[in-house]
């Protein structure tokens, strides 16, 4: 049996003086995923983007075209949710200066549970990556063994702001499975130990011109293999939204992303629409 203890007690160190922070200043993707209007009418949700490149807090995940479905279920300010991107093609990565392995199609699978009231968001996700080149081996979706589970675990909090000042804000932990920490030789997710990598985020979306401009900064506290070597910036950029009419009944959601990410000296463009 997985002794939890000491994962929970982390969850409580970290972030009880986070939330006694933003409550005392009167104030939580994919990046910040801003709280959604609370109704006590039940509703679901279904949708896809398709996405030249699944680009996600500064890293590239396959380099590829991507489509990814959702499909959430609302009440009462509860929410659950599914998520998942599937990538066209294949893609390889560099080992050495001598081998590149490939890695077939990227794939994930997630899901969420969220609550929000008066704009924060409570928010448990479960993010899955299976093993691309053979999805059954290795990495089985019901082993949540925190050594050899390929689940990880975050629990998040955001705020997103009134309408007279729409500022979004997010921070995020890794709590449980696959983020390890340094091995002896230094080299992050290599370790035993779970390394609770730490993101946070920060947007203030706002119109011009008939589109939605969101600038975005995001940035972690100290290393983790799944950001970035050290503690700095790693994702930062902007994003411009607009609904493009198809027919009188429907328009067409189309979106654009500059993102850069320091660390990794790396920037993309990346273009995509929801249906």
């Amino acid at each position: 049996m997985v002794n939890l203890a000491p994962t929970f007690i982390t969850i409580l160190t970290i972030w009880l003086p986070v939330m006694l922070v933003m409550k005392a200043a009167g104030q939580q993707p994919e990046e910040v995923n801003p709280s959604v209007p609370r109704t006590n009418r039940a509703t679901l949700s279904l949708g896809a983007d398709v996405v030249s490149r699944f680009v996600w807090r500064g890293t590239d995940y396959g380099n590829s075209p991507a489509v990814q479905p959702a499909a959430s279920f609302s009440v009462a300010g509860f929410k659950a949710g599914f998520w998942s991107s599937y990538a066209f093609g294949q893609y390889s990565s560099q080992v050495n200066d001598s081998t590149v392995a490939n890695m077939g199609h990227y794939a994930e699978f997630d899901f969420y549970l969220s609550y929000t009231w008066k704009g924060f968001t409570l928010l448990a996700y479960d993010y899955f990556i299976p093993n691309s080149l053979s999805p059954n081996a290795g990495n089985r979706y019901f082993n949540y063994c925190n050594q050899t589970t390929g689940h990880t675990i975050e629990l998040s909090l955001s705020w997103q702001g009134p309408g007279g000042f729409p500022i979004q804000v997010y921070a995020g932990t890794l709590v449980y499975g696959a983020d390890k920490d340094r091995d002896p030789s230094g080299e992050y997710g290599a370790g035993e130990n779970n390394n609770y990598s730490t993101y946070f985020e920060a947007a203030y979306p706002f119109n011009v011109v008939g589109f939605q401009l969101k600038p975005f900064i995001g940035a972690i506290p100290f290393g983790s293999a799944w950001y970035g070597p050290y503690g700095g910036v790693v994702n930062t950029g902007f994003t411009l939204s607009k609904s493009i009419p198809v027919t009188k009944e429907y328009s067409l959601p189309l979106f654009g992303s500059v993102i850069t990410n320091p660390q990794a000296q790396s920037i993309f463009f990346v273009l995509g629409f929801s249906i």
